[in-house]
């Protein structure tokens, strides 16, 4: 029996729950039908791929090599792995997104140890590092490999170029990599309005992680390698990691999309300016605290509990500390300030029941 493809959902219904609600960009769906019809060699030996490579050297340099992946963390997992000693660690904040929201896919998986700090705002400083950098001869503990950061972090906040320089220097001083989680970097760059070389392989990164999903693709990130004495085997590692597409050109093709003009940089812009607009709008509500700097695409705020349980009947979106009250709101590239001002209202409506 035939059954016709029908659309199951509302296109004009948008949430603040993640970027990842967003659908494709219509650039990237176009890119994805050029790259379709006809035979390419498989497992990334594809004109497409090969591109992205020249692509991804006008952002990150000539020494940069890309490995296409499925997911943020098959390229979080891969690209640790790649930086890491079996009897190795890896230094991160406590609310990092590799700790917190992968399942526990660095440990089980890739086989590492992850040493967390607290951080007051998801951002590591040398002295925070120096809280769990130690102990290198200590056959009885972890060895502290890898410091990895993720920008903009967990909590919308960015770092700038100078603090992340000094996180590599203090690292490579003490012996170890710097991988970059950089699964909003696009937000990030829109925010600190420079290149993302300016705070990546031009003040010290070894390897990236970079995202593509929540700025507009449908599928697919990349581990992008800055330094290659940093990292072993990458072809290995991402195969055995189950992350190597064999139709490989459909990955690359939406970050050859992204890149080799502005696209990723114009959603990474409306987007963070959805999150100004929606913190302006909160800011002039009473009993509603904004915790973090909006820097980039994400807005936390602490409000009555109960709340925001009915205004989640209105939109989506997720508690952040629920015994707090805090919640998390994000902005994606297809936000529209009608979607803002909408959500605003019922804001305001609830905090006055």
């Amino acid at each position: 029996m035939r059954t016709d493809a029908r659309r199951h959902h509302d296109p004009q219904v948008r949430g603040f729950a993640s970027d990842n609600y967003a659908g494709a960009h219509p650039e990237v769906l176009a890119a994805i039908a050029l790259a379709n019809g006809g035979h390419q060699v498989a497992y990334g030996e594809d004109d497409y791929t090969g591109h992205l490579q020249r692509v991804m050297h006008s952002h990150f340099g000539p020494t940069a090599e890309a490995f296409p992946v499925f997911n943020g963390t098959g390229a979080n997992v891969v690209a640790l792995q790649a930086l890491t000693d079996r009897w190795g660690a890896v230094i991160c904040a406590e609310s990092a997104h590799i700790n917190v929201d992968e399942g526990g896919a660095p440990e089980r998986m890739g086989g590492l140890k992850l040493l967390t700090v607290p951080t007051p705002d998801g951002k590591l400083t040398p002295e925070l590092i120096d809280r769990q950098a130690y102990g290198w001869d200590d056959e009885h503990r972890a060895m502290p490999q890898v410091v990895s950061i993720t920008q903009n972090t967990e909590l919308g906040t960015v770092y700038t170029p100078d603090e992340i320089r000094a996180i590599c220097d203090h690292a490579h001083e003490c012996g170890m990599k710097v991988h970059l989680d950089g699964a909003r970097i696009a937000n990030a760059a829109a925010s600190l309005d420079v290149p993302m070389r300016t705070f990546t392989n031009t003040v010290g990164v070894d390897v990236l992680s970079f995202g593509g999903t929540k700025n507009g693709a449908l599928f697919g990130e990349a581990v992008v390698v800055l330094n290659p004495d940093a990292v072993r085997a990458m072809k290995h590692l991402r195969k055995l990691s189950m992350q190597l597409a064999s139709k490989m050109r459909f990955v690359s093709v939406q970050l050859e999309a992204l890149l080799a003009k502005d696209l990723w940089l114009r959603n990474a812009r409306h987007a963070n300016a959805m999150a100004q607009r929606l913190a302006e709008g909160v800011r002039a509500i009473d009993g509603v605290e904004i915790l973090y700097p909006v820097q980039a695409n994400a807005v936390f705020a602490r409000l009555p509990h109960a709340v925001s349980e009915r205004l989640q009947k209105r939109f989506r979106f997720y508690f952040w500390d629920e015994t707090a009250g805090d919640v998390r709101w994000m902005c994606a590239f297809d936000t529209r300030e009608d979607d803002v001002d909408a959500f605003l209202q019922a804001l305001k409506e609830e905090m006055a029941r």
